[in-house]
């Protein structure tokens, strides 16, 4: 079958199956007389595989170990389930991190009047240097550790002081 109709019976576009096979996650397709990739029943299990995986939010480099695992029938489980429990952890933690950064948003916008005037709790806040002194740390996925800081108090003892906050943006 062309790239056409593996992307369709795999759900992986005909660009990520290209990219997969350039990076070497899974192997060359075959090719017709005419140079065309073609597929068998057998890659679009593969492809279906990594997708499956993908939806599960591991990372290239993950799924190329679980592929291999799945290749190997002489594997241990006990490899695959360390492979997800770190995952795990790995999108607990993310989860987390977003939860942090929801909360912070939505008390910013709590505290911003949302009027005509210009101050700006939410902008305010912005401005204001990161707590964190380290580089974010860069994590795979679609998810960044964006540094978001925490606010103790709101009177004096935050990052941001009363001093430093446009009048009244904040109360």
């Amino acid at each position: 079958m062309n790239i056409g109709d593996a992307a369709k019976a795999s759900g992986v576009s005909a660009k990520m199956i290209r990219y997969y096979e350039q990076i070497g996650l899974i192997p060359p397709a075959g090719r017709t007389h005419a140079g065309y990739r073609d597929y068998t029943d057998k890659d679009v299990h593969v492809l279906r595989f990594v997708r499956r995986a993908r939806d599960l939010g591991f990372s290239v480099a993950e799924i190329d170990g679980l592929l291999q695992l799945w290749r190997n029938h002489r594997r241990r489980s006990a490899d695959v389930k360390r492979i997800a429990l770190d995952h795990i952890e790995d999108l607990q933690r993310r989860i987390a991190d977003m939860q942090e950064m929801a909360a912070t948003l939505q008390h910013l916008a709590t505290c911003c009047s949302g009027d005509d005037r210009p101050d700006c709790p939410i902008l305010a806040d912005l401005e204001l240097p990161s707590a964190t002194t380290e580089a974010p740390k860069r994590r795979r996925g679609a998810v960044d550790d964006l540094g978001v800081r925490k606010r103790k108090t709101r009177r004096g003892q935050g990052a941001a002081t009363q001093a430093s906050r446009p009048s009244g943006a904040w109360e």
